[in-house]
């Protein structure tokens, strides 16, 4: 019986003060890392946003160098190889060949400020914000 009692005093662990403590850090570090992975998030969805412009404008020079006649719709991006990303839409406001924009609009859960990418007939991008 001694000997039990010994093993119970020799024991060895963490104090309640040392847990508190390591239990705080690992609040700072989430309070740190929680608002820098939305700030990761935001870009990642303008990046999403500015290069879906980017590609569409693309497609449409395509289609044009093909038949500079076609008039560009979004099926006809899709046609020639533009793909939409996930959470955007994009919108064409076609007069011309000579006068065309080509908008991309993000999902509003995305929370960004400037939640459209816009492109016109130049190439010229007005890009999203976050």
């Amino acid at each position: 019986m001694l000997n039990s009692l010994n093993k119970h005093k020799n024991q060895k662990g963490f104090t309640l003060i040392e847990l508190m403590i390591v239990v705080a850090i690992i609040g700072i570090l989430a309070a740190i890392a929680i608002p820098q992975f939305s700030q990761y998030r935001k870009r990642g969805y303008v990046a999403t946003l500015n290069s879906d412009a980017k590609n569409a404008y693309t497609a449409s020079v395509a289609l044009m160098a093909d038949d500079p006649t076609v008039a560009i719709t979004v099926a006809a991006l899709n046609g020639a190889g533009y793909t939409t990303s996930a959470g955007c839409t994009p919108t064409i406001a076609w007069v011309s060949a000579a006068d065309y924009t080509i908008t991309i609009t993000g999902t509003v859960s995305w929370g960004l400020t400037t939640n459209t990418a816009v492109i016109d007939e130049t190439g010229v991008l007005t890009p999203a914000a976050p």
